[in-house]
C-alpha cells in the first residue's frame, strides 16, 4: 500500500470564487487544497459578460493569492457579441459558461434557447474558445422535468450542439448521470465532461434531508455513481475534475423557509487533492489519480505542465486520518466544507 503520492501540478477546472469578502476567504484555499490553477465560474453579481469585467476579475483573485494560475470565462448572454468572443480569445479568456435560466446560484439571466447563440458559438469555434455547458433544462411540472431527470432531458442539446459545430470544443460541466457519461463518450474528441469530488461520494439519499449535501445538479441514484466511477477506471482522456467547489455562508446552508430554499452548492475546495485521493482509493482507482486531476483536463483545455511547475505531494498521516475542518474563517465570513469533521486517508506535505 502506497504511503506517498506525487501529482504534477493539479488543475481544478470548475471552481467558483465569488467576490468581495468571500473571495478573500475562499480564493487561497485553492492552492491550500493541493492546486495550481483555477477555471473560474462567472455566476458573479452581476455576472462577467465582457472581456474587461473578466480581465478585473482575474486581476482581484491574483491580488488575494498570485500562486493560482485562473482561466477566465465569460456567461452566456444576450449582451454577448462574436467581435467580443474574439477580443476576449486575444484577451486570454478561456470559455463561455452557459447557465440555463433558474437551475442553479445566480443563473437567473441565464438562456432559454440555444439556436439564439449558434452566431456566438461559430465565433466560438473560429477562435477555439471553449463551451461551458451546466447539463441541465430547467423544471417544469408540464413537462414531468425535475431535478432528478433534468440533466438526461439536456443531452440532445449536447449532442445538437455539437453536431452544428463539430470544431468547437465543448464541457459537460459536473455529470451525475450515466446518460451524461455514455452521451459524452458517443461524442467526438471536442466534447470533453467534468466530474466533481462530491458526486463521486453522494447519492440521492445523502442529500434529501440533508441541506449541507445539497447542489445542482443534485446526486443521483448508485448506479449514475457507478458510471461516473467506472469512467474514470477506463482511464477515458475526456473526463477529468472540475470540482464546482461553490461556497455559501453557513446559514444559508442550513437554512431554509416556506418561500426560500436552502443555498445550492457543496464547498471542496480547501481539501480537494486529499479527498478525491481518499474517494479515489475507495474504488480502487489512485493509478488513475493524476490523470483525473491534472494530465486529461490540461490536454483538453491545452494547458501543459511547464517545467516550472512543482509537483504536489500526498502522504498519509501519521495517525493514519486526518480530520477535516470544521469550518474557516476572515473576518465576518465564514464556510464549512464538506464532510466537516469527518476523516481523510490523505493529506498535503507541505
Amino acid at each position: 500500500m502506497a504511503e506517498t503520492l506525487s501529482i504534477k501540478s493539479p488543475a481544478d477546472f470548475h471552481v467558483h470564487l465569488r467576490q468581495g469578502s468571500m473571495s478573500r476567504l475562499v480564493t487561497p484555499h485553492v492552492k491550500k487544497g493541493g492546486f495550481d490553477l483555477a477555471y473560474v465560474m462567472p455566476n458573479l453579481k452581476p455576472p462577467i459578460t465582457s472581456t474587461a469585467q473578466a480581465l478585473k476579475y482575474k486581476s482581484d483573485l491574483e491580488s488575494i493569492d498570485p500562486h493560482v494560475e485562473y482561466l477566465m470565462t465569460l456567461y452566456l448572454s444576450p449582451e454577448l457579441t462574436p467581435d467580443e468572443i474574439k477580443k476576449a480569445k486575444e484577451a486570454g479568456i478561456s470559455g463561455v459558461k452557459s447557465y440555463p435560466r433558474g437551475v442553479t446560484t445566480n443563473s437567473d439571466g441565464g438562456i432559454e434557447s440555444y439556436e439564439t447563440y449558434y452566431p456566438i458559438f461559430e465565433a466560438m469555434q473560429e477562435v477555439d474558445m471553449v463551451l461551458n455547458l451546466h447539463g441541465e433544462i430547467p423544471s417544469d411540472a408540464s413537462s414531468n422535468t425535475h431535478v432528478l431527470n433534468a440533466e438526461p432531458k439536456f443531452l440532445p442539446h449536447l449532442i445538437k450542439i455539437h453536431e452544428k459545430f463539430p470544431r468547437l470544443r465543448i464541457v459537460l460541466e459536473h455529470a451525475t448521470t450515466r446518460a451524461a457519461v455514455e452521451a459524452v463518450k458517443s461524442c467526438g474528441p471536442t466534447v470533453a465532461c467534468t466530474i466533481t469530488a462530491h458526486h463521486l461520494a453522494l447519492t440521492v439519499d445523502d442529500w434529501a434531508g440533508q441541506s449541507w449535501n445539497y447542489c445542482k445538479p443534485v446526486a443521483k441514484f448508485p448506479d449514475d455513481r457507478l458510471a461516473l466511477r467506472e469512467v474514470i477506471l477506463q482511464g477515458h482522456p475526456r473526463f477529468f475534475l472540475g470540482s464546482d467547489s461553490a461556497p455559501h455562508p453557513p446559514h444559508s446552508k442550513s437554512t431554509s423557509t416556506v418561500s426560500h430554499g436552502c443555498a445550492a452548492g457543496i464547498y471542496t475546495s480547501p481539501i480537494l487533492l486529499p479527498l478525491v485521493a481518499d474517494l479515489f482509493e475507495s474504488f480502487n482507482a489512485l493509478e488513475r489519480l493524476e490523470d483525473f486531476v491534472s494530465n486529461f483536463g490540461r490536454a483538453f483545455y491545452q494547458k501543459p505542465i511547464s517545467e516550472s511547475q512543482s509537483r504536489v505531494t500526498l502522504r498519509r498521516p501519521n495517525s493514519g486520518v486526518r480530520l477535516i475542518d470544521d469550518q474557516y474563517e476572515l473576518g465576518e465570513e465564514s464556510v464549512i466544507p464538506f464532510w466537516a469533521g469527518k476523516q481523510l486517508r490523505w493529506e498535503i506535505v507541505d
